[in-house]
């Protein structure tokens, strides 16, 4: 759990590291070998190590003159990221518009932690929120019924990985606040 918490934490201050003129220095990122502009959306569950290498004559030398601010390596746990479809379409998109969800019914959402097998499927790992089961019912046949994944790839093998599903429909409508009730003693 610490580890989950401690990698973004660390990739972000590495990010916003100030300069003395109150300027941002921004490292190279290196994700799996590859330059990257940014590296704030990638799951932390995804990241298998980092490693800060400082601004030096032997970083520079290596990684050319990007370097000056340092270097962020970063080693994901797999080679290529699982795919859904041609990844033309968010799963979350698609899930969504095969979960039938009048907009006279309530506004509701599921949040969903599943994971991408190696085979393709999923398979729903962790109830993160519900808040009316009939539409929690009808995203998990929805995600019964979808197509395959191309699985993630780790020395050219298939392997698991994890995602996290987000559905609030009827979409563009905002949640309820909750009801408070305040008991007021004399």
């Amino acid at each position: 759990m610490k580890l989950r918490i401690l990698l973004p934490a660390l990739l972000i201050l590495a990010a916003h590291t100030p300069t003395a003129t109150g300027q941002t220095q921004k490292p190279l990122y290196i994700v799996n070998g590859i330059p990257c502009q940014e590296i704030q959306t990638i799951p932390p569950d995804d990241i298998e190590s980092v490693e800060e290498l400082p601004a030096d004559e032997q970083t520079i030398r290596i990684y050319g003159q990007e370097a000056s601010n340092g270097v962020i390596v970063v080693r994901l746990r797999y080679d290529t990221p699982a795919r859904f479809g041609d990844g033309s379409e968010l799963f979350a998109d698609y899930i969504a518009r095969q979960v039938r969800w009048d907009e006279n019914e309530p506004t509701a959402r599921v949040v969903l932690r599943y994971r991408i097998l190696p085979d393709g499927g999923t398979e729903v790992t962790e109830e993160l929120e519900s808040t009316d089961s009939r539409l929690r019912r009808r995203i998990l046949k929805a995600m019964a019924e979808a197509p395959r994944w191309t699985p993630a790839t780790r020395d050219g093998r298939p392997i698991g990985s994890e995602g996290v599903l987000r559905i609030q429909l009827p979409a563009g409508r905002e949640m309820p606040r909750p009801v408070e009730l305040v008991i007021r003693g004399r």
